[in-house]
């Protein structure tokens, strides 16, 4: 509901920063770009609206990383790797000896992870700004270009100039803003729902392996589950535990449940998905304490400062990657990296059905360049979940390893094309493809680049 609109003054805003990359959201696809751009020789800016790096796998606490490998290899390389492999370094080590060869669904310690977000950025060069919102973006005359944002924060508001700019929002925020289209959703507007993660301490995983084994349930809890709804422990819903991230034997980060109707995209959204969120979280660490042996004196000790958001929007680019492409695991000539994460579209209310749709092992599909593209603008770039997608491809390419990639093709390209002095449409894909190889990015066991597959049939299957 609107009451009305006001006039502001106009007012002279002070340049507070000129740069040659502004990356904006300090998520995994963030702090890939960044620091991509960084070591490409930018001078590169991060701009993140908390006070930490990370994403949801901070501030939503979500609490594993989804696959790198495609259930035969790694196929999610360079700086994603480099990054989670940073992280176990930095755990004790007892979290390194159980979970040193593990490459998919590897538990997050939170403040680690922020710590080594930290210190990675400052170390490639990038400088970080915290605790900021982009307020609006300016526009060259013709509209073609980003010449910059509007940003607030404790010291005011200030513009900062760019030559190039990558939307890392996880909403497409600054595209938005630029005017590029968009979809949100699906068909009827429905979102998958969000879910409130936390962290349990005072667990024992040793009773709750050996609650497991004598009641022949499963990690996901789907009959504990199942008997806690029949009961009226637990609402209708999901019937099983999306994950339980165990960081030792007395510390498990939680995913389990949605908030459903939430637009990720309006603060009132996030501020009701919020409340409800911990009200669920609670009623779950009750069932926790009542249901499952190991669990009888748990202690939530944090909870996600927002929901973990799946979904909102998807932005058109020059191309839009399609369920038919992730099905016939299609590879492209512009390819900057390799998915093989299954669709996992969540229900949109409580009575409907979750979609899988997973890929045969050593199976995956070529992510094209084009999709970080927004139609219209030439020196903007689109990395994470709002790539340019349908809504079921999107539900794979929406996790962390994903972003990582992106983002890291996104920040290579923005140095390429100052190097070159060109668009984000005009620098040599092939060159850019060559660059990832250097950064131990997998394009797949045959990749030749762009130029070396010239006269083969765009969309061939590896």
């Amino acid at each position: 509901m609107e009451y009305g609109h006001i006039t502001l003054p106009t007012t002279n805003i002070p340049v507070s920063r000129e740069v040659d990359v502004l990356v904006i959201g300090g998520g995994a696809s963030g702090i890939a770009a960044a620091i991509a751009a960084a070591r490409g020789g930018a001078s590169t800016m991060l701009v993140e609206q908390r006070g930490f790096l990370g994403g949801m796998g901070t501030v939503a606490l979500v609490p594993a990383f989804c696959p790198f490998t495609d259930k035969r290899r790694p196929i999610i390389r360079g700086l994603g790797l480099e990054l989670m492999e940073r992280m176990k370094q930095a755990c004790d080590v007892g979290y390194r000896e159980e979970y040193q060869e593990l490459l998919d669904w590897v538990p997050i310690d939170p403040e680690v992870l922020k710590r080594v977000y930290d210190g990675a950025i400052l170390e490639s060069g990038v400088t970080p700004l915290y605790h900021t919102f982009v307020y609006d973006v300016v526009l060259s005359e013709d509209r073609r270009t980003v010449k910059g944002v509007v940003v607030v924060n404790k010291t005011g508001r200030s513009f900062i100039s760019c030559q190039y700019i990558i939307d890392c929002s996880g909403d497409g925020d600054i595209a938005a803003l630029a005017g590029v289209p968009f979809q949100k959703g699906g068909e009827a507007g429905e979102l998958q729902p969000g879910s409130m993660c936390y962290l349990l301490a005072n667990v024992n995983r040793p009773n709750f392996r050996r609650y497991l084994e004598e009641s022949g349930d499963t990690g996901q809890l789907h009959q504990t589950v199942e008997r806690a709804i029949e009961d009226g422990a637990l609402p209708e819903g999901r019937k099983s535990i999306s994950g339980l991230a165990w960081v030792n034997d007395y510390l498990v980060g939680v995913n389990f449940g949605h908030v459903f109707g939430v637009d990720g995209t309006l603060a009132e959204d996030l501020t009701r998905g919020a409340i409800e969120g911990r009200r669920l979280a609670e009623r779950q660490l009750q069932f926790f304490r009542r249901y499952v042996p190991g669990f009888e004196h748990a202690h939530m000790v944090a909870s996600g400062e927002q929901l973990g958001i799946r979904e909102t929007r998807r932005i058109e680019g020059d191309y839009i990657l399609s369920v038919d492409d992730f099905i016939a695991a299609r590879s492209f000539p512009d390819d900057i990296a390799r998915n093989a994460y299954y669709i996992d579209i969540h229900l949109a209310n409580s009575k409907s059905e979750m979609t899988f749709n997973h890929l045969p092992p050593g199976v995956s599909h070529g992510v094209p360049y084009r999709i970080l593209l927004p139609v219209g603008i030439d020196n903007l770039w689109v990395a994470g979940r709002s790539v340019s997608s349908d809504r079921a491809v999107q539900g794979s390419l929406r996790v962390m390893p994903n972003c990582f990639s992106m983002g890291q093709a996104a920040g290579s390209a923005a140095a390429l094309a100052l190097q070159s002095g060109t668009g984000s449409r005009g620098i040599s894909v092939s060159e850019l493809q060559r660059r990832l190889l250097e950064q131990d990015v997998w394009l797949g066991e045959d990749f030749m680049p762009a130029e070396e597959t010239a006269g083969k049939k765009e969309g061939n299957t590896p």
